[in-house]
């Protein structure tokens, strides 16, 4: 008996391997298998998806870090005290400024090192650079001014601590313990820490710096700290300027 579905070959011989499924169903009308769907779309959106989220939470992280950081106090015997500096006008430092200074005095006054380190340049036209107005200051206020280093070339953080490790390094010293606005704190012990030095802190809780100011400063911060791990704060001061 014939196979009603066996596909001959033309000129009315057999497969020689056997029958041969016929594609076309009874009445004519070929079988189309529906088309693929296309998940490469889904699956790109689901990827950027969760990009975004894990930024987000890195940023979040690291915001939480930034405040954190600003409220401990690591005080502890060092090498050198550092203040950062601030504005200081004709050689009297801005309320900011003193605001690091007074603290720095405490600490100094709790014996917890033998030298105090004041740091920043100055602008066109000033006639004092901040760390001369923090060094001034500071004598005014009973520290010796045989145990005060003036780095005096620095305008932004990286830089002054840049040439603080100089000057520490040369004289063997390596443990510093940084004064800053609260804000400041987790990414000054970073960039020291990349440095070199090892470095602790402990945030002036007197800075004028407060409320939504303090807290803009933060969001800002957190995102500089964030770039900074990944790309070195180095290399952040190249690309921010």
């Amino acid at each position: 008996m014939t196979d009603p579905w066996a596909v001959t070959r033309p000129g009315g011989d057999a497969p020689a391997n056997g029958p041969v499924a016929n594609p076309t169903p009874v009445g004519g009308v070929p079988i189309v298998p529906p088309p693929r769907r296309r998940r490469w779309p889904r699956r790109v959106g689901v990827t950027v998806v969760a990009l975004c989220l894990a930024l987000v939470a890195y940023y979040a992280v690291t915001l939480f870090q930034v405040w954190n950081t600003g409220r401990s106090d690591e005080a502890r015997p060092v090498d050198a005290i550092v203040v950062m500096g601030a504005a200081q006008y004709d050689g009297r430092p801005s309320p900011q400024l003193q605001a690091r200074l007074d603290h720095a005095v405490q600490l100094w006054q709790q014996g917890l090192a033998p030298v105090v380190v004041v740091t920043g340049g100055k602008q066109p036209l000033d006639r004092f650079t901040e760390a001369d107005a923090s060094a001034q200051y500071l004598i005014d206020n009973g520290v010796p001014a045989d145990a005060i280093l003036r780095e005096t070339q620095g305008q932004n953080s990286y830089d002054s601590l840049a040439g603080v490790e100089r000057l520490l390094s040369a004289a063997g010293l390596r443990r510093v313990l940084l004064v800053s606005d609260p804000f400041h704190s987790l990414r000054i012990r970073l960039t020291a820490d990349e440095l070199g030095m090892e470095a602790s802190v402990s945030p002036t809780l007197t800075s004028p710096v407060q409320g939504r100011a303090a807290f803009t400063r933060q969001l800002k911060e957190a995102a500089g700290v964030a770039l900074g791990r990944v790309v070195s704060f180095r290399r952040l001061l190249e690309i921010t300027g």
